[in-house]
């Protein structure tokens, strides 16, 4: 079998991919996340890029009868926005573009082709950010290098059944919750029983949102931690310890560091039928000497604490103001308001709680409604948690060691699980 240059490239490479951890990388997992695919129908040829971010090796090779080309990148995962992609593209030569997580470490790249209509194609990556490209040339279309052998192809290998290789495994049904026995009924919320309690539901998908990531650093404090770094450390805390509790299926809306718009945080949330969506961020304030803990939930405020706290966090918006009638009513109309504010009055008195447990002086400043764009597009009960101030010089100290960082991640795990027990279902 000889690989193509790009190929040999990306091999030789591999030994590159080990770039420089972060601060926090010890508590991160492993792998790089994918976090895009694009795709163009070019007059002479089809481009596909997948948007990576780091050096990864990959492995391209084609599938004949059906006709296939694949690209296996190793070492990565599938941002959730991307799981499921299914792209129907507008030429005779290709039917599908998809990409999946193949194996627990390796993304599969597979378009489906009609290899009788294609002249040649090219798989190669570009750098800055990296990303791999695949140019597909019909053969109506004057393709470079005529009389070489298709850039990129291999020998094909055994194909695996397609359900395994080529398509996102749909997450198995999980029963959830404890034996019918141990149910109660749901306690009332302070405005009385909502209708979700009322009709007994529950909570089994949860998505937790690292907030900030790639070139969004989020609030820096003066010792130089990165607000992205703390909320990504956090999650995957929480994540382990929301795990160990068992009978729940959690997702994140970013796994390594990453750019995700605000907007397509609370798209993964309704794409994975979330039942909980919490947000994790970290406090600033011009005045250093400002502390304390504080969770919000969607809702219009005039507080102006809380309007500074909503301009910054929404600061990466690419919404215009005629997008202001239909947030309005998302807004005002919301029925999840009710069963917001519970989740995040119970995962911020938790929060405080476990901090207080261990060190001193940690202040609430309570549970507040707020326009915050990450919480917009969700229809579930949202919170955003702002942990503590990285603005102030003695909570960024704290930040730096494991345990404060473990005691933030217990408190938010804490009053989600006090949260699901008050509906009666754990």
């Amino acid at each position: 079998m000889s690989l193509s240059r790009a190929a040999r490239i990306a091999l030789l490479g591999a030994a590159l991919a080990s770039l420089p951890a972060a601060p926090l990388a010890p508590s991160q997992e492993p792998g790089v996340e994918i976090y895009g695919l694009r795709h163009h129908v070019h007059p002479i040829f089809t481009r596909i890029v997948i948007d990576i971010g780091r050096l990864r090796e990959y492995v391209p090779a084609e599938i004949r009868g059906p006709d296939r080309i694949v690209v296996d990148i190793l070492e990565a995962k599938l941002n959730p926005i991307l799981h499921g992609q299914d792209a129907r593209v507008p030429a005779d030569y290709i039917s599908s573009i998809r990409i999946a997580q193949k194996t627990a470490g390796t993304v599969r790249l597979a378009v489906d082709v009609d290899f009788g209509r294609i002249e040649s194609y090219r798989v190669y990556h570009l750098f800055d950010p990296f990303r791999i490209v695949v140019d597909i040339y019909p053969k109506t279309a004057a393709a470079p290098g005529a009389g070489a052998p298709p850039g990129g192809a291999v020998k094909p290998p055994a194909e695996t059944p397609e359900a395994a290789s080529d398509k996102a495994a749909a997450p198995p049904v999980q029963a959830g919750g404890p034996p019918a026995a141990s149910l109660q009924p749901a306690q009332p919320t302070a405005g009385g029983y909502s209708l979700a309690r009322q009709l007994g539901l529950g909570a089994r998908t949860i998505v937790i949102d690292p907030g900030h990531g790639g070139q969004d650093p989020g609030c820096i404090g003066k010792a130089g931690l990165r607000e992205k770094d703390l909320a990504l450390d956090i999650a995957l805390r929480l994540k382990r310890l929301i795990e160990q509790k068992g009978g729940l299926t959690i997702v994140l809306t970013r796994e390594t560091d990453i750019f995700i718009e605000l907007t397509d945080r609370p798209t993964i949330a309704q794409q994975k039928a979330a039942d909980l969506f919490v947000s994790i961020h970290l406090n600033a304030n011009p005045s250093r000497k400002k502390t304390g803990v504080q969770t919000f939930f969607l809702n219009v405020n005039p507080d102006p604490a809380v309007m500074e706290v909503a301009a910054r966090e929404n600061a990466t918006s690419t919404k215009t103001l005629g997008a202001m009638g239909e947030i309005y009513k998302k807004l005002v109309l919301n029925d999840k308001i009710i069963e917001s504010r519970e989740l995040a009055g119970r995962v911020q008195t938790s929060l405080v709680k476990a901090l207080g447990s261990s060190f001193a002086g940690i202040k609430s400043l309570g549970v507040k409604g707020g326009p915050f764009w990450v919480l917009i597009g969700t229809t579930m009960p949202s919170i955003l948690v702002e942990a503590t101030h990285l603005s102030n010089p003695a909570d960024e100290s704290r930040l730096k060691a494991d345990a404060y960082r473990q005691s933030v991640a217990q408190g938010i795990f804490e009053g989600i699980m006090d949260y699901i027990h008050s509906l009666g279902k754990g």
